[in-house]
């Protein structure tokens, strides 16, 4: 593992999901790969979901997903954390990548299909959507991408891409590996039955209002069984339980599992030793976010460096490329006319 990078949408509040999935491996990686761990908030991405989409809340939602990443533990003094549209040799060399990507590859991503028949009108940005991510991969020529299981089939079309330039124009790209953490929790969504998502709504933002929390907390669904305080409860079957785990001690969640199993306690009550859980163990977060907000520059100056970096890498790649597709160079006329 040489180059790491990952991109994040800012469609949408960063959620404990995006948190502990993502945000908690993305920080440890940086603390073992320093500048060479790179992460970008991909806004252009962004704008390829007209349901999510909205042009006013753009910029904002770019800058809140850099301060809730820094908050979160990245540091933008250590890693490159930069947006995606301050590096325009992204898009520069995904329209290269255009040219030698099959429609048929891409009409046959997963995701594109899904979100394609959710729609009525199909915008050209969601087919190609997988061609400007293999752009914010390669143009750094990373190695190593962590992504979740929804992503592999990208990443697979990343390296082929990778794989048919090479083939096309010379050895130029490494075909990028995913990196898949098996510790990364898989968190369910509050309605306890898919993947947290911001796509369906099911999310408990991580800088979301207390009170807000404790309400979607004090309504996730409990044991279908359990109709009386005094009957037992199967803990598998309350959603509480699919949480507490990753904020509460293991003895704690053992006593409270226990107690519910024989009635000993009310789910309410077991709610509430998660919110308190739950508020403590993000308090640091929160603390640290709002401090960033009243210091605004300290995030936007840690972007504009990060951009700084990530267009040295991104010029660099780009020339190369120029040079290997045959397109005229005016610095090699200008350097024949001084001749």
């Amino acid at each position: 593992m040489k180059r790491v990078l990952s991109g994040i949408q800012p469609t949408g509040e960063i959620h404990i999901g995006n948190w502990l999935g993502a945000i908690v491996n993305y920080v440890e990686l940086g603390r073992k790969l320093g500048r060479e761990a790179l992460y970008c908030i991909v806004d252009y991405h962004a704008m390829t979901n007209p349901l999510a989409y909205e042009k006013e809340l753009l910029a904002q939602r770019t800058f809140e997903a850099a301060l809730v990443n820094i908050a979160a533990g990245l540091d933008p003094e250590k890693v490159t954390l930069f947006v995606q549209s301050h590096v325009p040799e992204h898009t520069e060399l995904s329209w290269v990548f255009t040219n030698i990507t099959p429609v048929g590859d891409l009409q046959r991503m997963t995701q594109y299909k899904d979100k394609a028949a959710k729609l009525e009108s199909v915008g050209a940005g969601l087919l190609m959507y997988p061609v400007l991510q293999a752009a914010d991969i390669l143009i750094y020529k990373a190695d190593t991408v962590p992504v979740g299981e929804d992503q592999i089939q990208h990443l697979e079309l990343s390296r082929e891409i990778a794989r048919r330039f090479n083939t096309l124009f010379g050895e130029t790209f490494p075909e990028p590996t995913a990196y898949l953490n098996p510790d990364a929790p898989r968190v369910p969504g509050i309605d306890g039955k898919a993947k947290m998502s911001k796509s369906t709504g099911n999310t408990i933002g991580l800088l979301e209002d207390p009170q807000s929390v404790w309400e979607k907390i004090r309504l996730l669904p409990d044991d279908p069984a359990r109709i009386r305080l005094a009957d037992p409860g199967d803990p598998e079957r309350s959603v509480v339980f699919k949480f507490l785990p990753y904020f509460a001690p293991k003895e704690m969640v053992e006593v409270l599992k226990e107690e519910h199993r024989r009635a000993g306690i009310g789910t309410l009550a077991i709610k509430q030793i998660l919110f308190d859980q739950y508020m403590k163990a993000t308090r640091p977060i929160r603390e640290r976010a709002e401090w960033l907000r009243q210091n605004p520059e300290y995030v936007l100056d840690g972007l504009e460096d990060g951009a700084r970096r990530a267009r040295q890498i991104a010029q660099a790649t780009m020339q190369e490329v120029r040079e290997k597709i045959g397109l005229l160079r005016l610095e090699a006329k200008r350097q024949r006319d001084r001749v």
